[in-house]
């Protein structure tokens, strides 16, 4: 009995040390195929081969659809009050047609005071054009007599009872030439002077009907008329808003300012796509008309002063005209427009996603035979989705579109995918 006891106690303590070992031996070998794992280190990267392309740059920017023209049309208080309107909000006009018409019957009395002054001068003209005719016909009937008494003897045989006899002959009584001379001179004078006050009443009407003339208002520009304001109070210095506000009815213009990176990319005659804010999913084409050479004064659309942003960017004025049909579009609407740069040149292009900015410093990773290698590069044009990269690559070299954390110059790469 004592020894099975024995042996019972050999036989555990023999099973205790076979499981000790075995889990001993289990431990050991997970250790070192954890060891194994830790030294195998998987790489696997995204590339891409670098194309060579001319780039297309897009260029954002916003403005606001204004007419081509317009016209305001303010108060002149020296003329007085206006008598009538010749025309309605919403009407279509030209150039030329009457707006309104200020009160003229004071200019209307003058003139027509100006106008009888003129013609009793005009009869007075008549009459003394009437006589220095009259003293010329005169003159010339006093010559001939003169003449025919020089040539008539002075008697002339007259047969009598008592036989002939020579009679003187008489006279006949002739005016004095020079006394009718010296009239008709007078006359003459005169008369000039009659011409020059017809003259200046003439003059005086001709200002007089200007003036009744500027009484009527006429638009300068074919446009609608957007705004009839009847009720102006006007004071000695005028109105501070338009009696009549029209604009053109060409097509309309889009009107903004960009930023100076922006304007000394975007040229005269670059086509733009305008997308009004209003209207989703519809674009009107147009052609960039002027960049100013000058700042924006007014301080831009960003609060600036004199042109300058918070960001020290100065900011330009741009028009843009709008080719195709805008009658749709309203006066005021807020647009964004999307200008087109082509490039210049052909270059390798990458995504924007493989650039990694170390420091300022444009970084690339390429991969070549297996082994990465990291390539400081400097970049050119760009569009929303690749860069021009004008050193640094190559040609159809795989770079790594997703670089990430842990890549390193010379990193072996144990798999990668390419994407076209």
């Amino acid at each position: 009995m004592k020894k099975k006891k024995v042996l019972i106690w050999v036989f555990s303590i023999l099973g205790v040390l076979v499981l000790t070992v075995g889990a001993v031996a289990f431990f050991m070998k997970e250790k070192s195929v954890a060891s194994v794992g830790e030294q195998i280190e998987e790489v696997n990267v995204a590339v891409q081969k670098a194309k060579e392309q001319e780039l297309v740059e897009t260029i954002l920017v916003t403005g606001e659809i204004v007419p081509e023209g317009e016209q305001k049309v303010f108060i002149n208080p020296e003329y007085g009050e206006i008598s009538e309107y010749k025309v309605e909000e919403n009407q279509t006009v030209k150039a030329g047609d009457p707006l309104f018409v200020y009160d003229s019957s004071k200019l209307d009395t003058e003139l027509a005071r100006a106008t009888r002054e003129r013609d009793l001068i005009q009869v007075r003209a008549n009459t003394e054009q009437s006589q220095i005719k009259a003293l010329g016909k005169r003159i010339e009937e006093a010559k001939k007599t003169l003449a025919a008494q020089k040539n008539k003897p002075k008697t002339e045989t007259v047969e009598t009872e008592e036989g002939t006899e020579e009679v003187v002959v008489e006279e006949v009584p002739v005016e004095d030439v020079n006394q009718l001379t010296s009239e008709k001179v007078q006359m003459e004078l005169q008369y000039e002077n009659t011409k020059s006050e017809i003259t200046a009443a003439n003059e005086r009407i001709t200002e007089i009907t200007n003036q009744k003339k500027d009484m009527t208002i006429s638009s300068k520009i074919d446009g609608i008329i957007v705004k009839i304001n009847k009720n102006i109070a006007t004071t000695e210095a005028g109105a501070s808003e338009p009696v009549i506000h029209i604009i053109s009815n060409k097509p309309y213009k889009v009107i903004g300012t960009m930023s100076e990176f922006d304007a000394v990319k975007i040229q005269q005659g670059q086509e733009v796509i305008v997308r009004p804010k209003v209207y989703k999913d519809r674009e009107w084409k147009g052609v960039v008309e002027s960049v100013s050479q000058f700042p924006d004064g007014s301080g831009g659309g960003e609060g600036d002063i004199y042109g300058m942003g918070g960001g020290n960017v100065t900011m330009y004025p741009f028009k843009v005209g709008i080719t195709d049909d805008t009658t749709e579009l309203r006066h005021g609407f807020h647009v964004s427009l999307e200008v087109r740069i082509p490039g210049t040149e052909v270059l390798p292009i990458v995504p924007h996603t493989a650039i990694l900015d170390e420091g300022g410093v444009a970084v690339v990773y390429v991969l070549a035979d297996g082994i990465l290698q990291r390539r400081e590069v400097q970049t050119g044009s760009m569009n929303d989705e690749f860069i021009q990269i004008s050193e640094g690559i190559s040609k159809d070299e795989l770079v790594v579109i997703a670089p990430y954390e842990g890549l390193y110059d010379g990193m072996e790469v144990t798999s990668f995918d390419e994407v076209e």
